[in-house]
């Protein structure tokens, strides 16, 4: 059903979404009317099954059954109605609408319910998984800080950031968050830039940088001076973006609605030659003798066997077949169309911190020269970062306790901004950090080392240099086995995407052969990338990420998969498809469960149009009555639920 949209305004932010308050207990109202139809339906036939004596007058009877159709049936009708004054006639409302009417007219009270019952809780499953994804705009906006502190004078006041001008400083404490973009007026500061980049490692920034909106303080209270208005923010772009790309994927339309253009009128138009061709006969053919309510009762249940019961239980079916095998291998599926979308896919781009790394900095190699040993190397480093604050120290100081190395006392610590910390370590003179440290005291250290992508952590002492600690990001355990098992599908392209180093990038990705690696990219550069692939109508793209810098490229992707173990609830509630275990070669068995639940749901789909062709043909020939398309739509709906429920079986 079609919901009115609306502008909803949070913070000077504007965004087209629900009239959710006024929906929010919709979901509730229609499972209590289909809880009513269903009790009112069951007991009924418990009534004549028991032949009971109340049950067996036609008005009570017919009372009854009324009671129960009401809830479910009369906002298909409505529907149907609505969908006639938009010129839309032979829609699957107005099918369901004849035949349910018609089974009554009969004096099939139970079928005619039954089967508005059973398109009404297929409705109900797939608006679910709708109304989730639709949380994603609401979600992001939480991200965006509600108060800016503005520097006036020598005192502080605390203001909306709309009301922040262009050239006002702002302070920032620590782990608050940047209100709006500017410059940095500290000597050097380090920002985490998570809901940018996506990548873990803070950002050193120095005086006169750019600082942008959304960046946490990590290390001391800063000051930062406004260049933009608020509603021009980097953030501000990324919920543009969101918003955007969110309007621009429309969901699948149902097969059966797609069908029903072309089904309903045919069968609407037999079941009435039904009742005109015997007719116009019977003018022809004098001795034909033309009993006008025997035909309408063939018309009546031609209507009836029409219904597309089974094709509303079968096709569903499948799909929640699909999605239960995939709840089992911690992939969760925001609806069934997004299991149709995924067979499709045949490019795949990656982000990679937290997608195909492991999002958690830790030592990863230790060099060491002279008569310096690699412990000891690690114990005069370790003793001089427990005087740092910064991730990189905390992961060099955790693997130092990891390998229960005793530490000394640093003294004299001094912090060189963007360098690093000299100290005194057993009256030894010791320089850790960058190489620009080195350079700066004028130690000679091996030129290999500039080479190095990732993270180092280089250590002089008495002015001699002494070796390294790499730091960085380790690929995932499955990472190798998820990009093989894409190529092995049939995925022609695979993209890895970043906002990290793109030397780091490029090392990665010949690790895992990927060919084509992108990194130094904020969310901007991600849409960017994407929407050239969009522009080769041959490619159906699935993008995983996990940080909220992925959210707006995941909206417009043709299917987005997300992290879902560690990633940010932003980017979880955009995506399509979530991966609760956090290992990327679920989207390989993502791919798999959809075509197998695809190939499930062809086979439904041919069974019940076989049986239910065999039966209108019966029908219309007086043969079969309303009790053999009965049992033929129980039998194929049957055959459907068992066939559904081999798709759990299955291993993929």
């Amino acid at each position: 059903m079609k919901k009115e949209k609306t502008e909803v305004t949070k913070n000077g932010y504007t965004c087209s979404c629900d009239k959710e308050k006024q929906e929010e207990s919709s979901p509730n109202r229609a499972y209590i009317r289909a809880g009513i139809s269903f009790g009112l339906l069951i007991s009924g036939i418990l009534f004549s099954a028991f032949n009971l004596t109340f049950f067996e007058n036609q008005w009570i009877r017919l009372a009854w059954y009324l009671l129960a159709y009401i809830p479910v049936g009369v906002p298909v009708i409505l529907e149907a109605w609505e969908s006639m004054l938009k010129k839309d006639i032979f829609s699957e409302y107005t099918l369901m609408s004849i035949a349910t009417i018609g089974a009554f007219l009969i004096g099939e009270y139970p079928e005619g319910v039954a089967v508005m019952l059973f398109y009404a809780v297929g409705e109900l499953f797939q608006d679910s998984a709708v109304n989730r994804a639709k949380r994603n705009i609401s979600a992001l906006l939480d991200v965006r800080p509600e108060t800016a502190t503005v520097v006036k004078g020598d005192s502080l006041e605390t203001v909306s950031p709309e009301d922040v001008n262009i050239d006002d400083v702002v302070e920032v404490k620590v782990g608050g968050r940047v209100p709006l973009d500017g410059v940095l007026q500290n000597e050097s500061a380090s920002f985490n830039t998570a809901a940018l980049t996506g990548e873990s490692v803070p950002r050193t920034i120095r005086k006169g940088e750019e600082v942008l909106a959304g960046m946490i303080a990590t290390d001391n209270v800063s000051r930062v001076i406004v260049t933009k208005p608020f509603g021009q923010s980097a953030l501000a772009r990324i919920l543009d973006l969101v918003q955007n790309a969110t309007e621009k994927k429309a969901p699948a339309e149902q097969f059966i609605r797609k069908f029903a253009r072309i089904y309903t009128p045919i069968v609407v138009g037999l079941a009435a030659l039904i009742i005109l061709m015997p007719w116009l006969y019977s003018f022809i053919s004098p001795e034909f003798t033309f009993t006008f309510n025997e035909w309408v009762y063939r018309a009546l249940v031609f209507l009836v066997i029409s219904c597309p019961c089974a094709l509303v239980i079968s096709i569903p079916l499948g799909y929640f077949g699909g999605i239960g095998a995939a709840s089992r291998h911690g992939i969760l599926f925001k609806g069934s169309n997004y299991l149709e979308a995924i067979t499709k896919v045949n490019t795949v781009v990656m982000d990679k911190t937290g997608t195909l790394t492991q999002g958690v900095f830790s030592v990863q190699k230790i060099s060491s020269i002279g008569d310096i040993n690699e412990d000891e190397l690690l114990k005069i480093v370790a003793s001089v970062e427990t005087q740092s604050t910064h991730p990189i120290a905390k992961a060099v100081v955790e693997y130092a306790n990891q390998q229960k190395v005793n530490l000394d006392k640093a003294e004299n610590v001094k912090e060189i901004a963007g360098h690093g910390l000299e100290a005194t370590v057993a009256s030894k003179t010791v320089l850790v950090g960058n190489a620009k440290l080195l350079t700066k005291n004028q130690i000679e250290f091996p030129v290999e080392i500039a080479s190095i992508p990732e993270t180092i952590v280089v250590c002089a002492i008495n002015g001699a240099y002494a070796g390294y600690i790499l730091v960085a990001d380790a690929p995932k355990e499955d990472a190798k086995k998820a990009v093989d098992s894409l190529k092995e599908l049939g995925v022609k392209n695979i993209v890895m995407l970043s906002g990290d180093k793109q030397a780091i990038v490029s090392k990665l990705a010949s690790e895992l052969n990927i060919t084509q690696a992108f990194g130094d990219l904020l969310p901007e550069g991600k849409v960017e990338h994407v929407e050239k692939l969009k522009t080769d109508p041959t490619n159906n793209i699935a993008f995983v990420g996990d940080g909220i810098n992925d959210a707006p490229v995941l909206a417009m992707s043709d299917v987005g998969i997300a992290m879902g173990g560690l990633g940010s609830d932003v980017a979880i509630e955009t995506a399509d498809v979530i991966l609760q275990t956090d290992q990327p070669s679920r989207i390989a068995t993502a791919i798999k469960i959809g075509k197998a639940t695809r190939r499930i749901v062809i086979q439904n789909i041919s069974l019940a149009f076989g049986v239910k062709l065999v039966v209108l043909i019966l029908g219309a020939g007086g043969i079969a009555t309303l009790w053999e398309a009965v049992f033929a739509d129980v039998g194929v709906s049957l055959l459907a639920i068992l066939n559904a429920v081999r798709i759990l079986k299955m291993k993929y």
